[in-house]
C-alpha cells in the first residue's frame, strides 16, 4: 500500500513565493496547497475538516503574517478555534520578535523567517516535519488520557456496583440471620423446660450478634469498617427485648466510637453476648442486678470489659452448663488475638479482655490467655 503523502496548506498572498514552497516541498514529499488570502485558508481548512476522506484533509498549515484582510495572528487565532485543526508553522518577513513570541502564545507549532528568494524553503520543511511529530505525539498523549479516564471511570462503576451487589448481600443476610432470631425467640417464649427455653435464647443472641454486623453495614457508608458503640448499643437492645430481658432492665454500656473490621466486631459481639448471658444467668441467683459493659481504647490496644456485682465467686458450678459459653469465648478471644483475664480486686465478676485494634503483622501474634 503507498504511503499517503502530507498535505501542507501555504497561506500566502504572494502567488510567486508560493510556487516556489509548492516545488521545493514537492520534492520533499508533500502535497502543497494555496490559499491566497486568511480567509481562503480558512474556509479550506472548514472544508477539508468536513471531508470523511483522509485524502482530503490538512496535515499543516503554512500562515504568513502580512496578508490584505486577515492578517496572519488573526487568522492564527480562528484556525485555534476549529475543532481538530491541523498544526500552524508561522512564517512571516518581519524581524519583530514580538510577533513569534505572540504567534507561538496563540498556538503556533514553529516560527521562522521568510526570504523572497526561497531560501528558507528547507528550513519550512523541518519545521513542518517537526509540528507533524508534535501533533502525532499530543493526539498520542490525549488518546491515553482518554483511554485512562474511560479506565477510571469504568473502574468507578465496577467499584460502585460491587458496592451496592455487597450492601445488597448483607442486607438479605442481616435480614435471613434476624429472621432466625426471631424465629428462636418466638421458639425460647413457648419452650415449657428451663433448659430449652435457656439454649434457645443463647443461640438467639449469637446469632442476633452476627445479624447486626450485617446490619451496620448495610446502613453504613463504609462497608470496611463497624462502629462498636453503635453496635454494641443495638446489641445489648436486642438482649434486652430476649427471654431474660427481664432480667437486664440494669445492663448498661459505655463505650467509645472505635471502629474495626466486621470480622472483628463479630468477634467482640458474640464475647459480649455471651459473658452478659453468663451473668444473667449466675450473677444474681435472687433476682436482677446491674451488669456493666465497657470499651474503651488505651494507644492501640482496645479494652472490653463485662462487670457485675453478684456472687463472684462465691457462685457454684451449674452441673446443667455444658461449658459451651466458655469455649465460645475461647475461641472468639483467639480470633481477635486477645488477652482475658478476671479482675481479682473485684467483689463481683469482672472479666477483661484486651486486644488490639487492629490485627497483629503474621508471626507476631501473641497467644489469648482464657480465663
Amino acid at each position: 500500500m503507498t504511503q499517503r503523502m502530507p498535505t501542507l496548506l501555504y497561506i500566502d498572498d504572494d502567488g510567486a513565493l508560493a510556487r516556489l514552497v509548492d516545488r521545493g516541498l514537492t520534492r520533499r514529499g508533500y502535497k502543497v496547497i494555496h490559499a491566497a488570502s486568511g480567509e481562503e485558508g480558512l474556509e479550506r481548512i472548514r472544508r477539508a475538516g468536513a471531508q470523511e476522506s483522509i485524502e482530503d484533509c490538512i496535515d499543516v498549515v503554512a500562515l504568513d503574517q502580512y496578508m490584505p484582510g486577515l492578517d496572519g495572528l488573526d487568522t492564527l487565532e480562528q484556525i485555534m478555534a476549529i475543532p481538530d485543526a491541523p498544526p500552524v508553522v508561522f512564517v512571516t518577513a518581519s524581524q519583530d520578535s514580538s510577533i513569534a513570541v505572540t504567534a507561538l502564545k496563540a498556538g503556533a507549532a514553529d516560527y521562522l523567517v521568510k526570504d523572497v528568494k526561497g531560501d528558507f524553503i528547507p528550513l519550512l520543511h523541518v519545521a513542518a516535519e517537526g509540528a507533524l511529530r508534535q501533533a502525532e505525539l499530543q493526539r498520542a498523549r490525549e488518546e491515553a488520557e482518554a483511554e485512562i479516564h474511560a479506565s477510571r471511570d469504568r473502574y468507578a462503576a465496577l467499584a460502585a456496583e460491587r458496592e451496592l451487589l455487597l450492601r445488597e448481600v448483607n442486607h438479605r443476610v442481616g435480614n435471613s440471620l434476624q429472621i432466625i432470631a426471631s424465629l428462636l425467640h418466638l421458639q425460647a417464649s413457648s419452650a415449657a423446660q428451663e433448659e430449652v427455653k435457656a439454649a434457645l435464647t443463647n443461640a438467639m443472641g449469637r446469632v442476633a450478634a452476627v445479624a447486626q454486623v450485617h446490619r451496620r453495614l448495610y446502613t453504613s457508608q463504609d462497608l470496611k469498617s463497624v462502629v462498636l458503640n453503635q453496635y454494641l448499643d443495638s446489641l445489648l437492645e436486642d438482649l434486652r427485648r430476649s427471654a431474660e430481658g427481664d432480667r437486664m432492665s440494669r445492663l448498661t454500656l459505655k463505650a467509645e466510637p472505635i471502629e474495626i473490621d466486621p470480622d472483628r466486631a463479630v468477634a467482640v459481639g458474640i464475647i459480649v453476648n455471651e459473658l452478659v448471658m453468663n451473668a444473667v444467668k449466675y450473677a444474681y441467683p435472687d433476682g436482677a442486678g446491674p451488669i456493666h459493659v465497657e470499651l474503651t481504647s488505651q494507644g492501640d490496644d482496645l479494652l472490653l470489659s463485662i462487670t457485675d456485682d453478684g456472687v463472684g465467686d462465691n457462685v457454684r458450678a451449674d452441673p446443667r452448663s455444658t461449658g459451651m459459653g466458655q469455649r465460645i469465648v475461647a475461641a472468639m478471644a483467639t480470633k481477635l488475638d486477645a488477652t482475658v483475664e478476671r479482675d481479682p480486686a473485684h467483689s463481683g465478676t469482672r472479666i477483661i479482655l484486651r486486644f488490639r485494634r487492629t490485627p497483629a503483622a503474621p508471626g507476631n501474634a501473641n497467644s489469648a490467655a482464657t480465663g
